[in-house]
């Protein structure tokens, strides 16, 4: 029989007191002056806590916890004068990676968290007035990932990007999504033009509405069929230098190794400084770049 996978957090939440949790960084006191903050603020006064903040029992402290997630609320809770809140108790410290990689306040969890609410039979007027924006952008972000495949949910779950980029990828078919997606992460780019040039550059059977002739303003039918080709031979480059960046940075990495060994041949670098100063020159640059490497390392 398989070994179970283990819990990332208990299945019950905790109640815990707010003088028990242990931030792991600081905010300055000018973070409660902006809108995120404000935002969280009124949500928390107008419909509670919909996402417990996430920690860690402290080591060596008892009935102490390190925070893991949840920073602003566990700050806006403080400034409120609340005694406590349920947390959700993580099973390992993971409070590197896990500040790290997530991001609760990221579009799609703003999107899961609103869905939440909403299923929890909060109206879409009360949670709009505590996030203070109107009910059409409740409703934007709600239907968020409506024609989103999962995959490309999954590699945009904990990223900031734009709420309109999801409309570009609306319209296209799901492996062109990833496709696109990937691309935007690889640049670390989730603009709203590039969005657009990127759907602008996809083929005409990767879209949903495949029979439509696709129409941009200030884009010729030949500017955009050649987008697509540039676009198709930029994809396909891309993939070559994936696939050979692993073995010539190998390579790289033993060329430079063999030469700082080298230079500390009196033999060798004196027949250099002779003969082939030019060489020995660049020899040393690269010898000194691998020593700097391993002192970063």
């Amino acid at each position: 029989m398989r070994n179970k996978p283990k819990m990332a957090f208990r299945s019950k939440s905790v109640f815990v007191k707010l003088a028990d949790i242990l931030p792991v960084k600081k905010y300055p006191s000018r973070i409660r002056k902006t809108r995120k903050y404000q935002q969280i603020k009124a949500s928390i006064q107008e419909v509670g806590i919909i996402e417990p903040p996430s920690v860690h029992r402290a080591t060596g402290k008892k009935g102490q916890f390190m925070l893991l997630d949840g920073h602003l609320r566990v700050e806006v809770l403080k400034e409120l004068g609340t005694e406590g809140v349920s947390c959700l108790i993580a099973t390992d410290d993971e409070a590197f990676t896990y500040n790290k990689r997530i991001n609760r306040l990221a579009t799609i969890q703003e999107h899961n968290m609103i869905l939440k609410a909403i299923e929890s039979g909060v109206p879409e007027e009360r949670i709009a007035k505590a996030l203070d924006v109107d009910v059409a952008n409740i409703r934007t972000k709600r239907d968020l990932l409506e024609g989103i495949c999962p995959e490309a949910e999954d590699l945009l779950k904990d990223k900031h990007c734009p709420i309109n980029i999801f409309r570009a990828l609306k319209k296209m078919k799901p492996m062109r999504q990833v496709e696109v997606v990937e691309m935007m992460i690889d640049m670390n780019n989730y603009s709203l033009p590039y969005s657009r040039a990127l759907l602008a550059a996809t083929p005409q059977d990767q879209l949903i509405d495949s029979d439509k002739p696709k129409s941009f303003k200030g884009l010729s039918t030949e500017q955009i069929a050649r987008m697509e080709r540039e676009m198709a031979k930029l994809q396909l480059d891309m993939k070559l230098i994936e696939d050979s960046y692993g073995p010539d940075h190998l390579n790289l990495v033993l060329a430079r190794g063999y030469l700082a060994n080298l230079l500390k041949n009196d033999k060798v670098v004196g027949y250099l400084t002779r003969n082939h100063g030019e060489i020995l020159t660049e020899f040393r640059n690269i010898a000194e770049i691998f020593s700097m490497e391993q002192v970063e390392a």
